[in-house]
This record gives structure tokens, C-alpha cells and sequence, in this order.
């Protein structure tokens, strides 16, 4: 099949529901066979996350409870634009001088991921960022963080083992081994 083929054609959307970050929408798609489906779709602001690496060389991760899933991620830091036009990197800074205290200079952007292209409306620009300062943690009032610094090779026994989980975390540590890899 080609493109066109596969290629849904939106007929319609309405907001169920606002909450504090997202909107919930039913869509009315047509599908490229004629027939009409209702579809869910939430969206969420855009946002950053970066992987900031201190001067040992040693990545510096965010430990945190997150709601949905009932428990203590161990993730790199990131957070939504604080609007629409923001840029993506002055948003990766900020996170992680807000959430870890270190100041980002040089910014290497890795990807641009939808975490749930499903249904989910959110595009997340993913960096890696290297230390060029240490300033002052000050995480948002709803945030309870530890930092917690660890070598390359902690992160992806980490990951194997199913201790990191977020997919952005992820991307990043594996990011960052090619860029070593390949020194």
C-alpha cells in the first residue's frame, strides 16, 4: 500500500475533558476504506529532557515518583515548554539546572520522540547535555527529587535489569554509548 492508502482523514474533533496538563478529544476519522471510526486522542504541551553529563563524565539522573505507575522512576530531566514558541533547548537547560543544578553549556540534540504515537499528541526534543557550572537545584513545588550520578556502564546494566524504564532515559544512555563509541 501506498501512503495515500493508509492515510486516515479527520472529520472531526471534540473536547471531553480539560484537566491541568492535557485535553481529551474524540476524533471522527474516515478511515481509507470508507468507513467512519471514533478515536481518543490526548494532548500534552511539548517538551525537553536531557541527559546532563558532569565533569567526571558521570550521568546525572533524576530519581522521582511518578503517579501512573505507582512508584520511583530514575530518569534523565525534562519538562514541558513553558510555551508554545519556547525553544526546545532553553527548555532542556532550565530542566536540568532546576531539577539537578547543573548548569548545561554545550547541547547535543539526539532525536525528536512521540512517546505514544497512538494516541498521544506530544513531541519530547531529547539532548545530551555536558556541565559547564553546578548552580542550585530548585525543582517545581509538585517535584521531590534526588540526583543520582552514575557511570555509562551503571545505566545500561540499569537498563537490562529493568531498573530504567522511561523510554526518553533510554534513548539518551544508549545516544551517549555511540557518541563514546565512537571517539
Amino acid at each position: 500500500m501506498n501512503e495515500n492508502e493508509l492515510s486516515f482523514k479527520r472529520l472531526g474533533r471534540e473536547l471531553k475533558y480539560e484537566g491541568n496538563r492535557l485535553k481529551f478529544y474524540e476524533d471522527t476519522y474516515e478511515m481509507p476504506d470508507g468507513n467512519v471510526i471514533k478515536y481518543d486522542y490526548i494532548q500534552n504541551r511539548n517538551g525537553a529532557a536531557v541527559l546532563p553529563v558532569d565533569d567526571d563524565g558521570r550521568l546525572v539522573l533524576v530519581k522521582q515518583y511518578r503517579p501512573p505507575l505507582d512508584g520511583v522512576t530514575l530518569e534523565i530531566p525534562a519538562g514541558s515548554l513553558d510555551y508554545p514558541e519556547e525553544d526546545f533547548t532553553v527548555c532542556a537547560k532550565r530542566e536540568a539546572e532546576e531539577e539537578t543544578g547543573i548548569i548545561v553549556g554545550e547541547l547535543k540534540y539526539i532525536s525528536t520522540v512521540y512517546p505514544l504515537t497512538a494516541f498521544v499528541g506530544e513531541k519530547t526534543n531529547v539532548y545530551i547535555g555536558f556541565a559547564d557550572g553546578y548552580g542550585e537545584k530548585k525543582p517545581d513545588f509538585e517535584e521531590f527529587i534526588n540526583v543520582e550520578r552514575i557511570t555509562l556502564e551503571e545505566a545500561l546494566d540499569m537498563i537490562a535489569k529493568g531498573v530504567i524504564v522511561d523510554s526518553k532515559t533510554i534513548i539518551a544512555v544508549f545516544a551517549y554509548k555511540n557518541i563514546t563509541d565512537n571517539k
